[in-house]
Order: C-alpha cells, then sequence, then structure tokens
C-alpha cells in the first residue's frame, strides 16, 4: 500500500533539520541498516497513531541574498506541491513574519494541497502566543505553535496532518494490475524506454535533463496484461545546482517506488554505474521491491568479448548491497533487447510473491546448519529451532534462535544465500526477522 507524502518547506534557521530529525527519530541518522547505501537525511519513513508516512526534506537553501533564498524557497515549494499528500509550512515565531514567508505561503494557497503552518520556537506557550497570532495574516489557516528542539506541540500538529492524509493512497491497493517505477539520474533515458515499449511517443523526450515535470503514469500493454509504469524522469527544469538536481530526483524516486511493485533502475551505459545511482537504487533495496538493473544507451558503447561482464562486474561492486538484483543490457533509442523486460518484470513479480512451505524451508535451514556450523560466543553457540515464512512482498522469514546476539550478519548472509541457492527469489530482497526462544 503506498504511504502518503509529507514534505517539509521553510526559510534557513527556522529548524527544519530539527523538526525532521525530531519526527523521523534516531533511525535517521543510522547507516548502518544497509551495507553499501550512502543515506541521505532526505527522506525517512514515519509512523504516528498507527498511520505510516514518509517525510520529506524538500532541501537546505544558501542565504546569499534575500532574492536567491526566495527563489530557492519557491523551488522547494514547488517540489512539495509536485510530490506531497500534506505540506508542513514551518515558520520562526522569534523572526516573526517576513517577505519571503508570504510569497511562499501565496504559492502553497494556489496550489490547493494541504498545508499545515507551523510556528516553531515557541519555547514558552504563554509569552509567545500573541506573536503566533500575526501568522494568520498569510491566509493558510491556524498557525500550530510547536518547539521542535524541546519536542512542544509536536502530537497537535501530527494529529492535524494526518487528518488530510488523502482516502485513495489506502483504497490504491484494489488496482491490482503490476506498478513499475522507472528510476535512475536525469537523462538516462527513462523516459524514452517508456516510449519503446508503448510504441508511440506519449512522452516528450529532450536532451535537457530534466524536462518531465512530474511523475507520469502510463498503462502499457503485453500479452493482454495491462502494466502501470511509473516514469520518474522527472526534474522541474534545468536546476543550477547539482545537489539540488540530485535530491529532488531522489524524492521523485522515493514517492514512485512506495508505489510501485517492481521497481527498474535505469543507468547509463556511456556513463557506467556512479553513486547517486546506489543512493536511488538503496530506496528499492530498503523497501523489499523487485529491483531489475537495466543499463541503456548499450548501442552507443564500443563493445569486445569483454565489455558486458566488465560492466556487470562494476555494477556489483557499486551496489553490492543487492547482488539479487537482475541485470538487462538494453537500447530504448534501437529496441534492442526492450521486448524482454516484461518477461523479467514477471519473473521478479513471481519470486517477490513466492512462498515456501514452512517444512521445505527448514530442511534447507537445516542442511545449511550442517554444512556451516554456527557462530559462538564465550562458549555459548547458537542454536536454530525453527524458521518459517510470514510475508511476501518482500519475502519475509522469522528464525527462532536461542540468542539473537550470536546471530551475526554474516551468518543471517550465508542462510539467505543457501535459501537463494534452493529457491532462486531472482531480483527480490530477502527480509530475516531474528526472534528469541528460550529452548534447551
Amino acid at each position: 500500500m503506498s504511504k502518503p507524502v509529507v514534505a517539509v518547506v521553510g526559510r534557513p534557521n527556522v529548524g527544519k533539520s530539527t523538526l525532521f530529525n525530531v519526527l523521523a527519530g534516531e533511525r535517521i541518522a543510522i547507516v548502518k541498516d544497509t551495507p553499501g547505501v550512502t543515506r541521505d537525511r532526505i527522506y525517512a519513513d514515519v509512523s504516528w497513531l498507527d498511520q505510516n508516512f514518509t517525510l520529506i526534506d524538500t532541501g537546505g537553501i544558501e542565504p546569499d541574498s534575500k532574492d536567491i533564498i526566495l527563489s530557492q524557497m519557491r523551488e522547494q515549494a514547488q517540489i512539495a506541491i509536485d510530490t506531497a499528500d500534506v505540506i508542513l509550512f514551518l515558520t520562526d515565531v522569534r523572526q516573526g513574519l517576513v517577505d519571503a514567508d508570504d510569497k511562499v505561503a501565496d504559492m502553497l494557497r494556489r496550489s490547493q494541497k494541504p498545508v499545515i503552518l507551523v510556528v516553531n520556537k515557541v519555547d514558552d506557550f504563554e509569552k509567545f502566543m500573541p506573536d503566533v497570532y500575526e501568522f494568520y495574516n498569510l491566509g493558510i489557516g491556524e498557525p500550530f505553535p510547536v518547539s521542535a528542539a524541546s519536542k512542544l506541540g509536536i502530537g497537535d500538529m501530527l494529529d492535524e496532518m494526518i487528518k488530510y492524509f488523502p482516502k485513495e493512497k489506502m483504497e490504491e491497493e484494489e488496482d491490482t494490475r503490476p506498478k513499475i517505477a522507472i528510476i535512475g539520474k536525469p537523462n538516462v533515458g527513462k523516459s524514452s524506454l517508456v516510449n519503446r515499449l508503448l510504441g508511440e511517443n506519449r512522452v516528450i523526450v529532450s536532451d535537457i535533463a530534466g524536462t518531465t515535470r512530474d511523475a507520469v503514469d502510463t498503462v502499457i500493454s503485453y500479452h493482454g496484461e495491462e502494466y502501470i509504469f511509473i516514469d520518474t524522469a522527472g526534474l522541474r527544469r534545468k536546476s543550477k545546482v547539482k545537489e539540488d538536481l540530485e535530491r529532488y530526483s531522489i524524492i521523485r524516486a522515493v514517492t514512485a517506488v512506495e508505489r510501485a511493485d517492481v521497481t527498474l533502475l535505469i543507468i547509463d551505459a556511456t556513463e557506467g554505474v556512479t553513486e547517486q545511482d546506489a543512493k536511488i537504487a538503496g530506496i528499492a533495496h530498503d523497501r523489499g521491491k523487485g529491483i531489475v538493473i537495466v543499463v541503456n544507451k548499450w548501442d552507443a558503447i564500443e563493445k569486445d568479448d569483454k565489455t558486458m561482464t566488465k560492466h556487470t562486474e562494476r555494477i556489483r561492486q557499486i551496489l553490492s548491497f543487492m547482488p539479487y538484483a537482475e541485470i538487462m543490457f538494453i537500447s530504448a533509442k534501437t529496441g534492442q533487447r526492450t521486448g524482454k523486460i516484461f518477461e523479467m518484470i514477471q519473473i521478479v513479480m513471481e519470486n517477490n510473491s513466492m512462498r515456501i512451505a514452512t517444512g521445505v524451508l527448514n530442511e534447507i535451514v537445516t542442511e545449511a546448519v550442517a554444512m556451516q556450523q554456527p557462530p559462538s560466543d564465550k562458549g555459548k553457540r547458537l542454536k536454530i529451532f525453527y524458521s518459517t515464512q510470514v510475508a511476501v512482498k518482500p519475502p519475509t522469514f522469522v528464525i527462532f534462535v536461542n540468542d539473537k546476539k550470536l546471530m551475526h550478519f554474516s551468518y543471517v548472509r550465508y542462510l539467505e544465500n543457501r535459501i537463494r541457492d534452493a529457491f532462486g527469489f531472482r531480483g527480490t530482497s530477502l527480509k530475516f526477522i531474528i526472534r528469541e526462544r528460550k529452548g534447551d
């Protein structure tokens, strides 16, 4: 099910990062979840009162001059308007209302998106409330006084925010057609691929990075089955700052991947795989989506009998955290191997939804344990009592052990590899939950 998206917008020094970190909790500072993925503090998965949502920080603003602050705030507001279901507009009670707040409020008001006006740094409600009322002048509703630093008023703000979560997000699951997110850096050929699969120029393609304004859903039929392609080609316009452009592509990828069953990560063969590709791939990996790495523009490079092997090795090295991902080499321009994409999507979807009978799973685990003894510490050895699959999308396994601390990451990886040897699970991550059960 697709989670609602909440974006934080505001001037420099109003406390956006503090609020973001308070809402995201300590998890955002932890980098160890996925080996090999560099985490940007751009998005976080948050829950409030059993409501899960994706929180997005629209970006820092360099306060060079008032003009630049205003133009960058407008850029941020546009990102929020394009991608978010609800916008948190952060202001500062100590600085009071300023001209930039007014102009951005005007944009947000016209967008018709729900906007929660948050007045930060209200450390003393009695003292500052008269100043909070001034923010009614922005004309975007009731101001919510908070202190992100002292964690005051946050609950009331969140209660208000979740009232605006769209009902259709919750109902979207009724559409059972496979959803395919096309993600990747700007200008790697995402729109060209959709056009090739569609057989007609439905999406505007241009050589300028960032010509697609919004994520576009395109329905494509193949052998009588309909697929929904979510094209994130989108950056709003050419950005002056490379970081802004990267940030926007990551935000777009988060919102598209959230909705998708399978993710196609498009890589430019002429440029090769990059760290930015790893960041984008990490989004799909973290969310347990089916993944196919599609190397596009394969027609544009000189090849010998080792070229494909070299590219594959480089991809496996940079994207070492997802060795399960399938790799394809195509050309959207010439149509080379693009017909195979649907077959690959089908394989990955089946693997992402595969269930293994408990008896068979335990046989595999028992055999694996017999082949490689579990780790021990201070004379105490790990015992594995029982394993069972509890979910799909991604396939999720619970392993009951005598002591969780003894279950090293490397041994989980070893068991994962044995399970993959037996069942394949091409193109999908596997999730393992380790539970303790007291036994002899």
